[in-house]
C-alpha cells in the first residue's frame, strides 16, 4: 500500500474517532463554561500586576502563528521599552521558572522560547508554567517595562492591559467546536475579552467581500479591532534546492501553508510530518542524516541543529493587509501610554 493511501486512512480514522468523542467534547465544553463563569462573577480571581502585560493567544490548540506574532511585537516594542517575554515553555524538559541565558538549551526553555531568545538575545525571555509566579520573579529580578505573555489567552489568573487573539483564516474559532471533536480549548464566547482579533494565514489577495464575510462570522464587539495578516516565507534557503529533491521535516501544528507554498514554488520534496513540538529520537536523527538535504521550519531547526549537518530552515513572518500593521502599533502604544 502506498504511503499516501496509508496517510489518508489514518486521517479518516482520526476524524471518525473525533466524531465518536462528541459526548466527551460536551463535558469538556461544560467545564470550560463553568470555569469562565466563576471568573466572570469574581469567585475565581484574575490578578493585575504593576508591570503592563500584553497577552497573545488563541482559543484553539496551536496553528495560528503565535510565535511569529510575538516576534513581530518584539521588533517594534523593543525600540521604546524594556521587553520581557514569558512563556509556559510547552514540552520543555525542565520545571519551574527559568530565565534564558547564553547557557540555556532548547530542552530547558522549549522550542518557541528558545527560538525567540536566539533571534532577540537583547530581549528578556523566561518560562514558567505558573504565570503569576513568573511575572512576580520578572518584576523583582529584571524590572521590565512590559511583559509579553505568550499563549495565555485562556489563562485568566492574570489580567493583562491588552489581549491579542489570533485565529486562522482556514479554521476560524467561530466555525470550530470543543476538544476532542474540534480544536477549541476555550469557549468562542470568550473572544469578547480580546482587544484585537487577528485573522492569520489569509490569502494575500483577500478581497473586501471576503473580509466582510469573516467579520459577519466573528461578530466583533464595538471596542475590538479586527486585523488581517498573511504569512511571508524567506525564499533564500530554497535556492540550493532548485531542481533537486529534498526532505521537508515539520513538527508544527499546521504545516499545510508551508507545504502549499513550496508546491507553488514548483519544488520537489518528500514530507516527513511529526507532532507539534516533537523532540526527535536518535533513530529519527539517523534517518535524517541519511537524507541529501533537509529543509525544516525555524521552530524545528532549534531542536535539530547540531544533530543533522545537511539542514536548513525556512523563516516565516506575518505581514498585514491594508492599514493593519499601523493600527496595531498605534493602538498598542496607546495602551502603554494610558497605563503609564
Amino acid at each position: 500500500m502506498r504511503p499516501s493511501k496509508i496517510k489518508y486512512y489514518i486521517f479518516v480514522a482520526v476524524q471518525l474517532l473525533r466524531k465518536i468523542a462528541f459526548p466527551i467534547s460536551l463535558i469538556y465544553g461544560l467545564v470550560v463554561l463553568v470555569r469562565n463563569y466563576l471568573y466572570n462573577i469574581g469567585l475565581f480571581k484574575s490578578r493585575s500586576f504593576d508591570t503592563p502585560i500584553i497577552c497573545i493567544g488563541n482559543l484553539s490548540v496551536g496553528g495560528t502563528g503565535k510565535t511569529p506574532m510575538v516576534e513581530f511585537l518584539i521588533s517594534f516594542l523593543k525600540e521604546d521599552y524594556k521587553v520581557a517575554v514569558l512563556s509556559r515553555g510547552y514540552k520543555r524538559k525542565s520545571k519551574g521558572f527559568a530565565l534564558a541565558s547564553t547557557e540555556s538549551t532548547v530542552e530547558e526553555l522549549g522550542d518557541e522560547p528558545y527560538q525567540i531568545h536566539s533571534k532577540s538575545p537583547e530581549v528578556i525571555v523566561a518560562v514558567d508554567a505558573n504565570r503569576r509566579n513568573g511575572i512576580s520573579i520578572l518584576q523583582e529580578k529584571v524590572k521590565p517595562d512590559l511583559i509579553l505573555l505568550d499563549d495565555a489567552f485562556q489563562h485568566r489568573k492574570v489580567k493583562p492591559i491588552c489581549s491579542i487573539l489570533l485565529t486562522s483564516f482556514n479554521n476560524l474559532y467561530s466555525d470550530d467546536w470543543y476538544l476532542p471533536t474540534g480544536n477549541l480549548r476555550d469557549s468562542k464566547q470568550e473572544a469578547k475579552r480580546a482587544d484585537f482579533i487577528i485573522v492569520t494565514k489569509c490569502p494575500p489577495s483577500l478581497s473586501e467581500n471576503e473580509r466582510q464575510s469573516i467579520l459577519k462570522k466573528l461578530k466583533p464587539q464595538s471596542h475590538q479591532k479586527v486585523i488581517f495578516s498573511y504569512l511571508v516565507y524567506d525564499k533564500s534557503p530554497l535556492d540550493a534546492m532548485l531542481n533537486k529533491r529534498f526532505t521537508l521535516v515539520t513538527g508544527i501544528a499546521d504545516s499545510s501553508p508551508l507545504v502549499s507554498f513550496l508546491k507553488a514554488e514548483g519544488l520537489d520534496f518528500e514530507h516527513l510530518r511529526f507532532s507539534d513540538h516533537h523532540f526527535f529520537t536518535e533513530e529519527e536523527i539517523q534517518i535524517l542524516k541519511g537524507k541529501e538535504h533537509v529543509l525544516t521550519t525555524e521552530k524545528d531547526y532549534v531542536r535539530l541543529q547540531g544533530k543533522v549537518s545537511n539542514l536548513s530552515f525556512i523563516g516565516v513572518k506575518h505581514a498585514f493587509l491594508g492599514e493593519g500593521e499601523q493600527d496595531l502599533i498605534k493602538n498598542l502604544n496607546g495602551f502603554m501610554k494610558q497605563r503609564r
